[in-house]
């Protein structure tokens, strides 16, 4: 059964990496205006937002005030500091102090 797997993986990876690959090479000498530019850079941040704070919101549903913790906590940080491996885990840790202590 897992020889039969190895293809599919492999035809998996190519149908996902194949459409990522081809701006890179067909539009690269294209100049983007800046306007479309910078509605470009935050379709990832509206799109994250999107997927993870429903979930944040549900995670914790018997004590909601361990994910809110840790949204400010993400959203204070991520404001002042930035990068992604700090939030992630202070919102976990800050989350996970609540439950401990209120929950």
């Amino acid at each position: 059964m897992t020889d039969s797997l190895i293809p599919l993986i492999f035809g998996m990876a190519a149908v996902t990496y194949v459409p990522r690959l081809m701006p890179f090479l067909l539009l690269n000498r294209l100049r983007i205006p800046y306007r479309v530019n910078a509605f470009l850079k935050v379709i990832p941040v509206a799109a994250i937002g999107a997927l993870i704070v429903p979930g944040v919101l549900t995670a914790t549903p018997e004590l909601p005030a361990a994910a809110l913790a840790g949204m400010g906590f993400t959203l204070v940080y991520g404001l002042f500091r930035g990068g992604i491996i700090v939030p992630v885990l202070g919102a976990v840790g800050v989350a996970w102090l609540v439950l401990a202590f209120f929950g």
